[in-house]
């Protein structure tokens, strides 16, 4: 039995993605400069998000051309009125005590609106086993957790041996600190979900092989007393006709072969993982057209390391796809599509309004309900 944590919750938090790692474009394997990641186009897409009535987007972190994910962060967040941000973090990039402060910086900026995705890919320039990697992170979140609900952080660990005042890491959110998503296929991976996050992500897959990652987190959840949330990271194309939502799908990839898909793939710093993997055997799996199941399209990843594949339908597809994901279990959803900010607003013209969206912060009681906050600035270019 897939066991969640909000079960008593109908609905789930639907989220966009903010590209500012450069990887947005009309077509994959073709770079148009309109598209460059910098603040102008980042930061629209965010604020359209927000306008648009998305609950929550990621912000990556990868050493590519683009942009620091916390100071991006930082910027954005008193512009916005009721969106949360999903920055990731990557372990073991910043002193732990100081990251804290960071975070804890930001928290209060969004009053409470901050959630924190845990990545455990290596830095740029090293190569840690994964156990290491794991381990880090661990160590990393125990003492995050720590400063949140102790006076002192005293702590000893393979990596960080650590005994100092907690009054500089205390984040607006209270009961808990923000809520910790998590992606991650091996068993080191899992563990450490399963033990301290809130939110397990994953990548999209077929339900009967979803189903099964979701039964293994349950139980090795049940195992230290807990329930996690789960979460699915997967790329959209939706239209009016399901023959034009192929039709953007096939024109999406124009510019890719195989060499280049394979050199595109293999830039990521996870590029080896397992999860990644994982979403190569999907597409061994599809069929000539590159669907692995109705509506779930392998294609996207010939061009793309991590989440590879997509959502491709009409609206009414679409709607009943996700709402099949929230009867599994799923309770939070990051969407994105190329370009960011044309699917996007497709996204939330088509689909957005049909479906009954929270927040995961609010739905988990790490903050109150509240009144969106007046944004201080900027408008929205259309």
């Amino acid at each position: 039995m897939i066991n969640i944590r909000s079960k008593s919750i109908d609905g789930a938090e639907v989220a966009w993605f903010a590209p500012i790692c450069n990887g947005d474009d009309r077509y994959l394997g073709f770079h148009d400069m309109n598209y460059k990641s910098n603040w102008s186009n980042a930061s629209n897409i965010l604020l359209t998000a927000d306008r648009l009535g998305y609950r929550n987007i990621l912000c990556p972190s990868s050493y590519q051309v683009g942009q620091d994910t916390m100071t991006f962060a930082s910027a954005v967040a008193p512009l916005t009125t009721s969106i949360n941000l999903l920055p990731a973090i990557r372990c073991g990039e910043i002193h732990p005590p100081m990251l804290g402060r960071a975070i804890a910086t930001l928290d209060h900026i969004l009053k409470g609106r901050l959630t924190l995705n845990i990545i455990s890919s290596n830095l740029p320039g090293t190569d840690l086993s994964s156990a290491d990697r794991y381990q880090r992170s661990r160590e990393v979140i125990e003492i995050l957790k720590q400063g949140w609900s102790q006076e002192q952080i005293q702590y000893k660990g393979q990596f960080y041996d650590l005994e100092l005042n907690s009054d500089p890491v205390k984040p607006y959110q209270q009961n808990g600190g923000p809520l910790l998503y998590f992606g991650g296929y091996s068993p080191a991976g899992v563990d450490l979900c399963a033990r301290h996050c809130d939110v397990y992500l994953l990548w999209p897959e077929t339900e009967s092989r979803l189903k099964e990652l979701m039964l293994t987190m349950s139980k090795k959840a049940a195992q230290y007393g807990r329930t996690v949330d789960f979460g699915l990271r997967i790329h959209v194309i939706t239209r009016e006709t399901e023959t034009e939502a192929r039709l953007a799908a096939k024109t999406l990839m124009t510019h890719v072969d195989d060499v280049m898909g394979k050199e595109i793939r293999e830039r990521a710093l996870d590029a080896q993982s397992l999860g990644v993997a994982r979403q190569a055997s999907m597409r061994e799996i599809a069929d000539k057209e590159g669907f692995a199941e109705a509506n779930l399209w392998t294609g996207i990843g010939r061009a793309r390391s991590g989440c590879g594949a997509a959502l491709v339908g009409t609206p009414d597809q679409i709607v009943a796809k996700i709402n099949r994901y929230m009867e599994m279990g799923f309770r939070a959803f990051i969407f994105s599509g190329y370009p960011h900010i044309e699917e996007c607003k497709l996204f939330g013209r088509y689909v957005l309004p049909t479906l009954k969206t929270i927040s995961m912060p609010m739905m988990q009681g790490r903050i109150p309900q509240r009144e969106p906050a007046t944004p201080l600035g900027v408008g929205i270019r259309n």
